[in-house]
């Protein structure tokens, strides 16, 4: 049975790893496409997520005694729900509010969802991490198709019907 607590530096470059390269996915459609939060930001968030669930996961375990023998418990989930939080305070630093629209909300949920993807390469969560990490940016890309279509058809809708234009 696999041990959490006495991972390999091996096991812990992997996790540390895929959480990096699962966030740079995302944060390269966010850099290409002119965002403040991109490549960089997207990397470091997810890194920083996936040390969390390593620490969650590998750094506890020496603390772990006999339900009687101590009245301190540990609860290393917790973790996971402090990284939300965090990262969600993050994320509402990329909002702005304007006159017209608000700004930043998909760059602050691409934020969101690249942290939980760094927390569960951490925690070793593979599939999870790379399903989720395939589908938001499938979803980030996705808005470069709709936006042409959008364009081409206010182009269409200002021209009015055929033979109606102005001599």
């Amino acid at each position: 049975m696999f041990d959490p607590g006495h991972l390999s530096a091996g096991e812990i470059a992997l996790r540390l790893g895929a959480g990096a390269g699962f966030g740079a996915v995302m944060g390269a459609e966010r850099e290409v496409d002119g965002h403040d939060a991109g490549l960089r930001t997207h990397v470091l968030l997810s890194l920083g997520a996936a040390l969390f669930g390593l620490i969650s996961v590998g750094a506890f375990n020496s603390f772990f005694t006999g339900r009687n023998a101590t009245d301190v418990t540990l609860d290393p989930t917790r973790v996971a729900s402090y990284v939300a939080a965090g990262v969600g305070f993050l994320g509402g630093g990329a909002i702005l509010k304007g006159s017209e629209r608000v700004k930043g909300l998909t760059t602050a949920a691409s934020l969101w969802v690249v942290a939980a993807v760094g927390l569960a390469a951490g925690l070793g969560f593979w599939v999870a991490a790379a399903i989720a990490s395939g589908m938001a940016t499938a979803t980030l890309f996705l808005e470069w198709p709709v936006r042409r279509i959008l364009r081409r058809r206010n182009r269409t809708d200002q021209e009015g019907p055929p033979g109606t234009a102005e001599m």
